[in-house]
């Protein structure tokens, strides 16, 4: 039996010290300023207990106290107290402490219901002891467990007993704000004495808040009381007018004080309460620690819209990002456009922003930098990727010279046409191999062992897949842009909008478009050409939230695939006459073609030939960056797995992922407030697709006013137009029913030959389109998803309106016009 420990000593866990003594005993091994004691364990109270615990009645406080009282310490018990005591020194004074076996635990303290006894000397130590004991009994102990529905057999105390702090002043230490919940703010109540008229109530104390060591709010109170030493015990006296309004503590002694609290919430890693008193010469002892419980957290501000005023928007990859992203997502998003973006980048500015979780880009750097050089009519293009702006805005600059701009950006531009040349050169065989080097990865990061070997495979193989995969999608987007720009416009005057579109469709006639692979994929599990498992292999990484990696993806979850494929049962026959149809409008298209211009046939189709080509690259080199994104996502898994921090590995950045994996764990105290922020922003609506200067999401989602398509800060915005129009997305004309989708998650109500009405589509959507007439969208361009998917199958669209959602309502009938980019409302 161990009856007595050392208060520093390894073995003082919570079953044989209790949560206040096992505190104390990680304090004092992590070398703080712990007062010197030791342990009487709960091997020594069931010594104790062992021949009256039947007789003890919960229900009957009194009589249990008396029990306790006629009882005796074991006297092999008593002979190792009085020794521990005796090696602290010459009748020294210690304060005798209660320490349960349900104490100090995230969410219950059980802070005061057991007794606590200070200035004990000598012979009546044992009595202390015997009397924390019977107090794990008392009305109050007893009564909280219950409403804990903590079981009373599963309860023993333990007692620490620690040299008695001759304070002048105590108090408590909060590591967090305990009523806002900022993690930034260390509270210290401070008061004269004993710190038991603190923790009792007895007193109102000082209060110092402190943030990064600096003191930013005092409030000094009328001290009345303090609890001080006197033979025997304690008592409460007044407090000496001289001293009731007179600050406890200097400033460089709060600060002190705060950095503390930093090394023991550094220690837990979580928020903590610490009792701390102050000896007369200065220095300051812990005397204890604990998680602060119903801590009220205060969600961290993802906001870069207040880095200056910019214009900014989610068109474009913000389709293919369309959640509120974890912050490792938003670590691994910006990787990718590190690596794969950086040609739109202007050196000591953000490209893209995090606004509330979602993605933006900064279109005031593509303006910028394109004025710069003189490239005005380039800025304008960018709504054929972006969308279009609102008549009249504004666009706002950075604020540099022309020179300073080309200075930063000519050598970068410079750069990147080196790395695209090398690069293509390479695409062939990272296409060929990407899918096998996958699945290589994602088998090897399943079978690490450890944190160390985890960290050690993400810097020698995982991290450098992704940037290679990155750049290849890099080199892919910027093959063969003049090839693209001049064979739809040279196509459009020759042909007109609807045959030329018609011309241009055929990408996927090889299974070679990847925007439509779920849908292909899907089609062939459907008719038994593919298993399961080929269909996860093959096609499982692309999705509607394929970016954001705590979401499962397709290839993880059967259920997703059995919604799927009910969706597909009654359209197979469907999508294959869409396809079909289309192509005889393609053909029939050429023949016009042919019969108005002899002799181009042949070299027009060569043209449209190497335009798909440069579709297809593009499209597969994202397909397989995506591919690359399913083995971030086990990466990441296996690091919550092996740290044992589980999802909480979602809420930490890159490096603080990699630091955890390296035993630094210190980043996991932000965790709580991230959580939070990312519950905040996903239950507010998707914000509006363009934003111009500082932007409150949860202002702006409150204003029964708010706007979809725009914000702009300036004030002057033109109301929301009555009509919807956009960009013509797919030529044709269809009436039919509209119905509003918020996600594809409720694709089920959309019927077969209604009108797809949403904010936004992206890959996941795809195995819907066959049920649509028609589809438009508050956001995109002719090169977004909606666009590709739509002409491919030949359903009309309209594309970015900006207001489709706002002013179209479900269940209207209307009129929708691809080739003119209009959406009539019919009566």
């Amino acid at each position: 039996m161990k009856a007595v420990l050392p208060l520093d000593d390894a073995a003082a866990d919570l079953a044989l010290t209790g949560g206040k003594g096992a505190s104390l005993a990680r304090l004092a091994r992590a070398g703080l300023p712990v007062p010197r004691g030791f342990h009487v364990t709960t091997e020594a109270y069931r010594a104790f207990v062992a021949g009256f615990g039947d007789a003890i009645d919960p229900g009957d406080p009194e009589a249990t106290a008396a029990l306790f009282a006629r009882h005796e310490v074991p006297a092999a018990v008593a002979a190792e107290i009085r020794r521990a005591y005796a090696a602290l020194g010459d009748d020294v004074p210690v304060a005798v402490r209660s320490s349960a076996t349900a104490e100090d635990l995230p969410g219950m303290s059980f802070a005061g219901q057991q007794d606590t006894f200070l200035n004990v000397r000598g012979d009546t130590l044992l009595e202390a002891v015997r009397r924390c004991w019977a107090s794990l009994w008392n009305a109050r102990a007893v009564a909280y467990r219950d409403r804990q529905g903590v079981p009373h057999e599963d309860v023993a105390l333990a007692v620490v007993v620690q040299e008695l702090v001759d304070a002048d002043a105590a108090g408590v230490l909060f590591t967090a704000d305990p009523v806002t919940g900022a993690l930034d703010e260390t509270v210290i109540n401070a008061s004269w004495g004993l710190g038991e008229a603190v923790v009792g109530g007895a007193v109102t104390p000082d209060t110092v808040v402190l943030r990064e060591g600096a003191v930013v709010r005092e409030q000094i109170s009328d001290k009345t009381v303090m609890t001080v030493r006197v033979p025997g015990g304690t008592e409460e006296r007044p407090v000496p007018d001289e001293l009731r309004r007179a600050p406890v503590l200097t400033a460089a002694q709060a600060a002190e004080l705060a950095a503390l609290g930093a090394r023991v919430r550094e220690l837990y890693g979580v928020p903590m309460d610490v009792e701390w008193a102050r000896r007369a010469d200065g220095s300051f002892a812990v005397l204890q620690a604990r998680p602060i419980t119903g801590l009220k957290v205060r969600p961290e501000e993802w906001n870069d819209s207040l880095k200056g005023e910019y214009l900014w928007t989610a068109g474009n990859l913000g389709e293919a990002i369309p959640d509120v992203m974890t912050p490792i997502t938003w670590s691994y998003v910006q990787l990718f456009i590190h690596e794969a973006m950086s040609a739109s980048a202007l050196p000591g500015f953000d490209m893209v922003g995090n606004i509330g979780g979602r993605f933006y880009m900064n279109l005031s750097i593509v303006h910028t930098i394109a004025a710069a050089m003189g490239m005005s009519k380039r800025a304008a293009a960018t709504e054929n990727v972006f969308g279009k702006l609102p008549p009249g805005l504004v666009v706002p600059k950075v604020n540099l010279s022309r020179w300073e701009i080309l200075r930063r950006v000519v050598p970068m531009a410079i750069g990147l046409q080196r790395r695209v040349r090398t690069n293509l050169k390479a695409m062939p065989a990272f296409l060929a191999g990407s899918r096998w080097r996958c699945e290589e990865l994602r088998a090897r990061i399943a079978a690490t062992g450890s944190p160390a070997e985890l960290a050690a495979l993400w810097e020698r193989e995982i991290l450098p897949h992704v940037v290679t995969s990155c750049r290849m999608l890099e080199a892919a987007g910027r093959q063969g842009g003049a090839t693209l720009v001049w064979t739809r416009d040279r196509l459009r005057k020759m042909m007109g909008e609807a045959d030329a579109e018609a011309m241009l469709t055929g990408v996927n006639a090889d299974g070679g478009l990847a925007s439509m692979d779920l849908l292909n994929g899907l089609s062939r599990l459907s008719r038994g050409e593919i298993t399961r498992e080929e269909f996860a292999a093959a096609y499982g990484h692309r999705g509607a939230h394929e970016f954001e990696v705590s979401v499962p993806r397709p290839g993880e979850d059967p259920s997703w695939i059995d919604a799927r494929l009910a969706g597909l049962r009654d359209l197979r026959a469907g999508t294959e006459e869409l396809l079909a149809r289309q192509e005889r409008l393609r053909e029939e298209a050429w023949a016009r073609f042919a019969q108005r211009y002899p002799g181009q046939e042949a070299r027009m189709r060569e043209r449209v030939r190497r335009w798909a080509g440069v579709v297809r690259d593009r499209e597969r080199t994202r397909s397989e960056n995506i591919r690359a994104f399913w083995v971030l996502r086990a990466f990441t898994l296996r690091a919550g797995e092996l740290t044992g921090h589980g999802d909480d590995v979602f809420f930490l950045h890159l490096e603080e992922l990699l630091g955890l994996l390296r035993g630094d764990a210190a980043a996991l105290e932000r965790v709580p407030a991230r959580r939070a922020a990312h519950e905040l922003y996903a239950a507010l609506p998707p914000y509006p697709v363009l934003i111009v200067g500082h932007f409150d999401p949860v202002r702006w989602a409150a204003d029964p006013g708010r706007r979809a398509d725009v914000y702009d800060a300036r004030g002057g915005l033109p109301p929301v137009s009555d009509t919807v129009s956009g960009f013509p997305g797919a030529p044709g004309v269809v009436e039919g029913v509209a119905r509003v989708i918020a996600g594809p998650e409720d694709g089920d109500r959309l019927q077969p030959g209604e009108i797809l009405v949403t904010t936004l589509t992206n890959v996941g959507w795809t195995p819907m389109f066959p049920r649509a007439a028609a589809v438009v969208t508050d956001l995109g361009a002719p090169l977004s998803h909606a666009s590709i998917v739509a002409r491919e199958l030949g359903i009309p669209a309209v594309v970015g309106t900006g207001n489709a959602t706002m002013r179209l309502r479900d269940g209207d009938r209307v009129r929708v016009d691809g080739e003119r980019g209009t959406v009539e409302v019919l009566t």
